[in-house]
């Protein structure tokens, strides 16, 4: 089936399953199970004891 002869259906449908297969997609979104996916556990531990760390400080200061 030639690009001239696809419904206009055809069309979103295939630019929706290109945008499913990327995974940089703005359907899928970004989220912490992306951020802490990308990272593994070691980086997880870190982020969340530079939070803890931060959050004690606030409290110290204010």
């Amino acid at each position: 089936m030639s690009r001239d002869n696809e419904t206009p259906e055809q069309r979103r449908e295939k630019l929706r399953q290109r945008e499913l297969r990327s995974p940089l997609s703005s359907i899928h979104g970004s989220n912490l199970s992306d951020l802490v996916g990308g990272l593994g556990w070691k980086g997880t531990v870190v982020i969340v004891l530079i939070l803890i760390a931060t959050l004690v400080v606030y409290s110290l200061l204010f």
